[in-house]
């Protein structure tokens, strides 16, 4: 598989940095490209409604989401960090080729819905900022993907100065807000208290929580770190870890800062006033000004809000290349890629503004979020299972506690936004004019997706994986043979795969050849990875079973027999009678467990492919 984001891929030396403050600075600059997702133009629609509504009492729900933010995206980064892949790679060496092309195909989906909401705000800004149409402002959007190919041809480090630019901008221009907007503040400490006004409050503080953690973010964090070239020795990556966990901090606390002022920013002119309703960002754009008294409050509002799109639109092209290439092993021109990203969010745009006006933009907007919703568990969910597996991350997986926090996390991000998918649904069908369509539409496909999700979820707990047999160590094999046999089998072939039956099939091998006959250790790895790239896969499982397999021939090497081994690659059926045709063995020793990898041998399928493909005995043992 090839790298992620090849280009920039181990661009950014962090070696041979002379002080310590010049080595974290070197790490610095992955999660500010991240932390522009989470002030994008999505989330100022919640923001603002939730403080010219609430006040300043919805400010503890931005500090709990960016806590949760935080958590996930030390995740993302910790997976590419520690297993060089990112979570769609990761994703498409786990998966089933079925499975991957739905999860890429949502992931798309997100990608393009979080760009709308992106276009839509930066087309927005340059409206209010210029007076250009709408819909103008929209097509404007297009040549900042020209941009993004400029900047990354120039290097990573230029992409992310130009993004930490934008990003100061939007803090700057906050700063100011906030000067000209004189908020109280007692009541914006008391609103780091958790309450909850009533229902509405509720329904709100879900928007925010749902706008905050971006799927696109996690896929792109997890190929961003690796644009660091560090050392890959277990105190190197350790080192890795510790910076990129203060880079995350500090950029998603400037994201929390930028999220409150603009909560602030609503409650100290909006609410104080009684205007309760504002949520569309041209309306909170038009009072600025009458109710601060300078005209420098509305032109800066509408320079964050350029700024915040054109930054996010940048990480969100980027997260789409990161997905195309990673779950499909897809590689197309980045212009032609990015072009296509653009399409997809402008096209749908312009139609809906050319028909139903200027006015649906906010509606736009929080259809965007309801989208990104939906796909959210499908990229949380993978990537708690990943760290959390002991041989992918090399022993860097995360520890009990993490994994609880993580898991209490991802269940209250996916039942709030479970909740919200739920109550548009019953909204649209309360409204529509012909509901049966949207029952034979949309709900069967919640449902399954709601499937799917529960499917991922569950899967690895319930099955058990090879990675469970990989702590059956070769020592605990009880072996046998008679000494005072005549063996009439003097080179075997045996096939292992790390479980219970691998003492049965030896056993019985050793019956039939003793200490004088030659054995051959066949092991076939199935990983996703392994059906696709053959012996030229490298993932983690192989290295693990290639480990094994040399501790069985050691151990067995010990004890006095003549071993070689065997490492295959694919379906076993099909693998294993290459290997046994291509030598020259006397019989076939196979053992069964009816677990993944070999269930099929129980009920005879695979044993019927195989038998007909090999010239010589096979022996079926069972465990």
């Amino acid at each position: 598989m090839g790298k992620s984001l090849e280009e920039v891929n181990e661009s950014v030396s962090t070696q041979n940095k002379k002080s310590v403050f010049r080595k974290i600075l070197a790490f610095f600059g992955p999660a500010y490209l991240i932390s522009v997702g989470y002030m994008d133009p999505g989330n100022w629609a919640t923001d603002l409604a939730g403080g010219s509504q609430f006040g300043y009492s919805l400010l503890w729900v931005l500090l709990m989401s960016n806590i949760m933010a935080l958590l996930l995206q030390s995740l993302s980064a910790r997976l590419g960090i520690v297993t060089q892949r990112d979570l769609a790679q990761a994703s498409r060496e786990t998966y089933s080729p079925f499975i991957n092309y739905i999860l890429y195909f949502l992931a798309e989906i997100a990608i393009a819905a979080c760009d709308l909401a992106e276009v839509l705000g930066m087309a927005i800004g340059i409206n209010l900022l210029f007076d250009i149409p709408l819909i103008e402002g929209v097509m404007i959007t297009v040549l900042d993907t020209f941009l993004l190919l400029f900047l990354i041809n120039k290097g990573i480090r230029k992409m992310e100065a130009f993004i930490i630019a934008l990003v100061l901008v939007i803090g700057v221009s906050f700063v100011f807000e906030m000067f000209f907007a004189q908020p109280e503040l007692d009541k914006v400490m008391l609103g780091l208290i958790p309450t909850m006004p009533n229902e509405t409050a509720l329904y709100i503080a879900i928007g925010i929580i749902g706008a905050t953690v971006m799927p696109h973010n996690l896929y792109l964090h997890s190929s961003l770190v690796q644009t660091r070239k560090f050392d890959r020795s277990k105190a190197g990556i350790k080192q890795a870890l510790k910076y990129n966990l203060i880079d995350s901090t500090i950029a998603l606390n400037l994201a929390f800062f930028v999220n409150a002022a603009i909560l602030i920013l609503a409650a100290a002119t909006f609410y104080k006033v009684g205007m309760h309703n504002v949520a569309e960002i041209q309306d909170a754009h038009k009072f600025l000004q009458p109710l601060l008294g300078t005209k420098w409050a509305p032109i800066l509002f509408a320079v964050a809000l350029i700024a915040a799109g054109q930054s996010s639109t940048i990480t969100g092209t980027l997260a789409g290349q990161i997905i195309m290439e990673g779950y499909l092993n897809l590689r197309i021109q980045p212009w032609v890629r990015r072009i296509i990203t653009r399409l997809i969010a402008i096209v749908p745009a312009v139609i809906v503004i050319t028909i139903f006006g200027e006015g649906v933009t906010g509606k736009l907007l929080i259809f965007s979020q309801v989208i990104l919703s939906l796909q959210l568990g499908f990229a949380i969910i993978p990537l708690i299972h990943f760290v959390s597996d002991k041989s992918k991350m090399r022993g860097f997986h995360i520890g009990k506690w993490t994994q609880i926090a993580s898991w209490i996390v991802a269940s209250i991000i996916v039942i709030l936004n479970g909740k919200l998918v739920l109550d548009e649904i019953t909204g649209w069908l309360e409204t529509a004019e012909n509901p049966i369509v949207l029952w034979l539409t949309v709900v069967p496909l919640a449902f399954a997706f709601l499937i799917l999700l529960l499917y991922i979820v569950i899967k690895p707990f319930i099955s058990k994986s090879k990675a469970d047999f990989h702590n059956h160590s070769p020592n605990n094999l009880k072996l046998r043979f008679s000494k005072s046999k005549d063996y009439d089998k003097k080179n075997i072939a045996v096939t292992v795969d790390f479980s219970a039956a691998d003492e049965a099939a030896l056993n019985s091998a050793f019956e039939l050849g003793g200490k004088q006959a030659k054995y051959t250790l066949i092991h076939i790895v199935e990983t996703v990875g392994a059906l696709m790239y053959g012996e030229h896969i490298d993932d983690h499982e192989t290295l693990v079973d290639e480990k094994l397999l040399e501790e069985y021939k050691e151990m067995l090497f010990e004890k006095g027999f003549n071993v070689s081994i065997q490492l295959g690659f694919g379906k076993p059926n099909k693998v294993i009678p290459t290997i046994i045709n291509e030598g020259e063995f006397d019989i076939l020793v196979m053992g069964t467990h009816g677990h993944t990898g070999f269930k099929d041998l129980i009920f005879g399928t695979t044993v019927d492919k195989l038998r007909h493909k090999i010239t010589i005995p096979l022996l079926i043992v069972r465990e």
